[in-house]
């Protein structure tokens, strides 16, 4: 087993995101789509789970050596990175904790906004260990649910296990002590609905990179199972991006769906990681 980042970086859930912003609410059950394409008349757009992710990168740049001061920074960072983007896609509770007048405290959630954003602490870990630490950190300050925190924390293990060599096995190995992974893609894409809990997306996502040939399959692989596809695709795509890294032109054209402001940050954080 190799035992060396392979160059996915953070683009990777950005990308699944991108893509399936436009089938979000409206499912398209198979893996013959264009990607970054039109649908319905929707045009693509990073929504706030690339948003997010963005934010937990400026938040471990600024969190200081060790990381020690990582949730205060986390809070601080989401809500200064976030904030212009009232429309991207919030839900109802963290729209209010992103735009109350102080930071509240963390209200219980098992969304799978826990999972969609935590990618970044596996490209600043130096060990599974650290990476399932600072995962519980930057979920946690919203999302302090044990099924939010478990969310986070084999989202970004499973990432930094995929950057470090490890094979699907071992992976998988991984995801089973946390979830059942008991079905196919095949077997759920008929009966599958939209739903915003870790419990009935972090598992769905995880097999849609296990069963995926490359990256690009994978990304179709999450959408077609349908549900709250954008979110899928982007947990989907984290892990499938540290696994197989990311083809330059999917990187380019996703970096062309952010504004300079989140373009920067990206930069930044390839850059230092």
């Amino acid at each position: 087993m190799k035992d060396q980042k392979n160059g996915g970086t953070v683009i990777g859930g950005i990308i699944g995101d991108i893509v399936g912003s436009v089938y979000e609410f409206d499912n398209y059950r198979a893996k013959d789509f264009d990607l970054f394409g039109d649908y319905k008349g929707k045009h693509c757009f990073a929504t706030d789970d690339s948003i997010m992710t963005l934010s937990v990168c400026k938040a471990l740049l600024e969190a200081g050596p060790g990381y020690d001061e990582l949730r205060g920074t986390a809070v601080r960072c989401m809500r200064e990175v976030g904030r212009p983007y009232p429309h991207c896609g919030y839900g109802g509770r963290f729209y209010d904790w992103m735009y109350s007048d102080v930071p509240q405290p963390p209200y219980h959630s098992f969304g799978n906004g826990a999972a969609m954003r935590v990618s970044p602490v596996a490209y600043a870990a130096d060990s599974l260990e650290q990476a399932e630490a600072l995962a519980e950190i930057v979920t946690g300050v919203t999302h302090d649910h044990p099924e939010g925190l478990k969310g986070g924390r084999v989202t970004a293990g499973l990432v930094w296990l995929a950057m470090h060599g490890r094979d699907k096995m071992d992976l998988c190995a991984y995801a089973e002590r946390n979830y059942d992974l008991g079905f196919t893609i095949e077997e759920i894409r008929p009966s599958y609905r939209f739903n915003e809990t870790c419990q009935e997306t972090v598992p769905q996502a995880i097999v849609a990179f296990l069963e995926s040939s490359d990256f690009e399959d994978a990304i179709r692989m999450a959408i077609s199972v349908g549900g709250d596809s954008d979110t899928l695709a982007c947990i989907t795509g984290s892990i499938a991006g540290a696994y197989y890294g990311v083809p330059e032109e999917f990187r380019k054209k996703a970096c062309s769906f952010l504004d300079d402001r989140l373009l920067h940050i990206y930069q930044e954080f390839s850059q230092a990681y």
